[in-house]
């Protein structure tokens, strides 16, 4: 491979804003794995956010680029798996597997697309040090002819439709919009981006946490809601705290500390089997197997009130922030329907915009 622009790249990143900016252009912001794409003829690279190779992954996506993007080429984007008339970050993760066989029958199950949004070098030239505005314009004569999955992210300058599409889009498992300056460069791991992402709040029942790294504190509390089963559905985790917050919060949950399992909502989170079509802490990650995700139970009669910005099915797709305690609340008043549900939007529209 001999590219003007070779991996690795760090991918250029984003800054979290309250209100979109009326910067000329505004984009979707998808929700899955951030991909540099180095092409240089039948050679085909995927490098993820931390600079690691994904190409293994995903070979249904390196044949579409193959047949779809220009003989050489650095493009910035997303690979996203599509679901119905959503995206699906569930299924994109169960994409990464360690065996072959493995990884050849799910490109075939659930195939994933490639959303093109920057282009950093096109035959010989590389572009990073040129104005964002240009990249752009070549991106979209680059991916003129690109056929499905290979798709051109849209765009617009008007700051009403930006407003239009961060309300609407929320609907089709999109989690904000991405603001960006017309006349910036390329640069690598720096946040010269907006993104602005949809703020909600929540009330959860507490029912254990994980130490923290460090030492004897809390790293982070294991938030549940109710099922419609009356299941406690592990949603995900708030942790992000100081240091000293995290001293007082031991203290604080110390008396709702239990030693037996037993009778817990989360009691069998070490059996693998009792993680199929139920969620509970403690399932093995796929990005870092050997993880300790054991956790110390507590009576699950603590709410809190948290800060979320989207649902991923039945989770939080991020970590929650911590808001407050809610004595006020009862545990058991902790169910799905006090959520939004965002109005469904089908996907096939918004990559039918540009």
């Amino acid at each position: 491979m001999d590219l003007p622009v070779m991996p690795p790249v760090a991918p250029m990143l984003a800054k979290s804003v309250k209100e979109i900016p009326d910067l000329g252009h505004t984009e979707p912001k998808w929700d899955g794995f951030r991909t540099i794409v180095f092409r240089d003829g039948d050679e085909v690279e995927l490098g993820s956010r931390n600079e690691r190779p994904m190409t293994r992954y995903f070979p249904e996506v390196v044949e579409a680029i193959r047949a779809s993007t220009p003989q050489r080429c650095v493009l910035d984007g997303e690979i996203v798996v599509v679901t119905g008339d959503r995206l699906d970050f569930d299924a994109l993760q169960q994409r990464i597997h360690p065996a072959a066989s493995r990884v050849t029958l799910l490109s075939e199950q659930t195939p994933a697309s490639f959303i093109g949004f920057d282009l950093l070098a096109l035959g010989a030239d590389d572009l990073m040090g040129r104005p964002f505005a240009e990249r752009r314009a070549r991106l979209t004569e680059a991916l003129a002819d690109a056929a499905p999955p290979v798709h051109l992210t849209p765009a617009t300058a008007d700051l009403a439709q930006a407003r239009d599409w961060f309300t609407r889009f929320e609907g089709a498992g999109l989690d904000g919009v991405i603001a960006k300056p017309p006349t910036g460069t390329y640069q690598p791991d720096k946040r010269t981006m907006f993104k602005i992402k949809h703020e909600r709040t929540a009330d959860c029942v507490v029912a254990g946490f994980r130490w923290h790294k460090s030492g004897d504190v809390v790293g982070s509390l294991l938030l549940g809601i109710y099922a419609d089963d009356g299941r406690l559905q592990h949603v995900g985790v708030s942790a992000s705290f100081p240091m000293a917050r995290r001293r007082s919060l031991l203290d604080e949950l110390a008396p709702y500390r239990v030693d037996d399992l037993a009778g817990h909502p989360w009691g069998q989170w070490a059996d693998p089997a009792a993680h199929e079509g139920k969620r509970l802490p403690g399932n093995v990650s796929r990005w870092n197997a050997t993880k300790d995700l054991s956790f110390v139970p507590l009576r699950p009669e603590l709410v809190v009130e948290v800060g979320y910005d989207h649902m991923e099915g039945n989770r939080f797709r991020h970590t929650a922030q911590f808001k407050r305690w809610r004595p006020d609340r009862e545990p058991a008043s902790c169910t799905y329907d006090q959520l939004d549900e965002p109005v469904r939007f089908d996907l096939a529209g918004i990559l039918g915009l540009d």
